[in-house]
């Protein structure tokens, strides 16, 4: 069946992008250039432990409640080496520093397999683009860096929307940026809550990303599933 879709939206991270190695890791390592010792382990625990606890008391990256989403991320960033035993904050500062300006770069994420031919092809078909993200505003340079940006016509985080995806209301200003009803729209992502469940409720098409054995989630019909991007073509061209 012709979907006769006009918009296509895409998440961001784990869809398009994903981080080169672990955020253990990469905090690991600057630590050390600081010629501080920190486990990788104990910095993803800890990590893990700190971003959840931080995105229940200031959602949406303190949006509404006096946070910038860059002073959420500082204090994340040194939360979470704290808890794994570093004491100096005058240390602790330049490092949270330092690695929020990283994770803008290109340095620190890859694109996933089959990414930029399956961009450049829906924008050859000529499909309208944009990005829906549970993201902070550092997304456009990213994708700016990872050289993603030019696919797109708009780039919708949740810090921007004032709402995270699954909120169907960040769908409903991706309809608006895009010029497009709901069922002209799909949306790709790689979390079936939040990207496919949620896009669907919103009266939109959706693909889900799930690469093969990656465990037994919900059931999604096979003709939804993608098991790479490169899949996306012969469900939409039909």
């Amino acid at each position: 069946a012709m979907l006769r879709l006009r918009l296509l939206t895409w998440d961001v991270k784990d869809t398009l992008l994903r981080l080169r190695q672990p955020v253990g890791q990469s905090y690991a390592a600057e630590a050390r250039a600081h010629g501080l010792q920190v486990q990788p382990e104990a910095l993803s625990r800890s990590f893990r432990e700190v971003y959840g606890a931080q995105s229940r008391r200031f959602p949406n990256y303190g949006q509404g409640q006096g946070l910038s989403s860059r002073q959420w991320w500082l204090d994340v960033v040194k939360q979470s080496f704290r808890l794994s035993g570093v004491q100096d904050e005058a240390a602790l500062t330049k490092l949270a520093e330092k690695l929020y300006r990283d994770y803008c770069s290109s340095d620190n994420w890859e694109m996933l397999p089959g990414a930029a031919e399956t961009l450049s092809r829906c924008r050859q078909l000529g499909f309208r683009m944009g990005i829906v993200s549970n993201f902070d505003s550092r997304l456009e340079a990213i994708l700016s860096q990872c050289n993603l940006r030019h696919h797109f016509e708009f780039v919708l985080t949740s810090e921007a929307a004032g709402f995270a995806k699954p909120d169907g209301r960040i769908f409903e200003q991706a309809l608006r940026l895009g010029g497009a009803r709901p069922e002209q729209a799909a949306h790709i992502g790689d979390d079936y809550s939040r990207d496919y469940r949620a896009a669907r409720a919103a009266g939109m098409h959706s693909f889900l990303l799930r690469a093969a054995g990656q465990g037994e989630g919900p059931e999604v019909p096979p003709e939804h599933v993608l098991p790479t991007l490169s899949h996306l073509l012969a469900r939409i061209e039909k």
